[in-house]
């Protein structure tokens, strides 16, 4: 029970993040922090940078997502693991249309070239980030997968781990340092994906735990 109350204030504390964040979206094309901290990204300079953001990204470019989804799941299928494979691609379709209804109902712009540098324009909107909701579903449902059913303390479950973590960390960045979202389209994304991946992780355990229990 104290765990289920842990989670709840978790959902709640989310919630109450996002959805004032979400509303005021809806009313501006971007805040005033957003154009600070984007041009401050993309102040940046490095040799290579540029490429490797755009690497960052590429997992989330176009068809690339359903094609990554389906064939994980269809590796899950393979290995036996029939539960991580539907509970992977199901994670991954729900959010995906979660996100594609905000944007639709919240209807912000996409960044424009004549305030950041764009490298590539999208006609979609742009709150929230779907490159950004997309890794944290599917990245973060693998990083759970690996965290509960690879033994503890091994050396190949901490580089899982690490390597399904990075890519969370980084697209965020990413999306800002090539202008095709604001700093408040990811963080509302990390959020709106944080709050589904952790209730899609608890209703696969309950489904896990019930197949067992049979």
């Amino acid at each position: 029970m104290p765990r289920l109350w842990r989670l709840a204030a978790i959902y709640i504390l989310g919630l109450a993040a996002f959805v004032p964040l979400a509303w005021l979206a809806s009313f501006s094309d971007y805040f005033s922090w957003d154009l600070h901290t984007a041009r401050l990204i993309q102040s940046v300079h490095m040799p290579g940078l540029f490429e490797f953001m755009a690497a960052i990204s590429f997992l989330g470019d176009e068809w690339t997502p359903h094609a990554l989804t389906v064939s994980t799941a269809i590796v899950f299928l393979a290995f036996r693991r029939r539960r991580a494979g539907v509970g992977l691609f199901l994670t991954v379709v729900s959010g995906e249309l979660i996100n594609r209804t905000l944007k639709y109902l919240i209807g912000r712009p996409r960044p424009a070239p004549d305030v950041v540098h764009v490298f590539r324009y999208y006609w979609s909107k742009s709150f929230p980030s779907g490159h950004v909701t997309f890794y944290v579903c599917y990245f973060g449902f693998l990083f759970f997968l690996a965290y509960s059913l690879m033994p503890r303390g091994s050396l190949r479950r901490r580089w899982v781990l690490t390597l399904t973590c990075l890519p969370i960390l980084l697209i965020g960045f990413s999306r800002v340092y090539l202008g095709e979202h604001w700093p408040s389209d990811t963080i509302g994304s990390y959020l709106l994906g944080g709050m589904w991946v952790s209730l899609c992780v608890q209703g696969y355990r309950r489904w896990t735990q019930r197949a067992l229990a049979a």
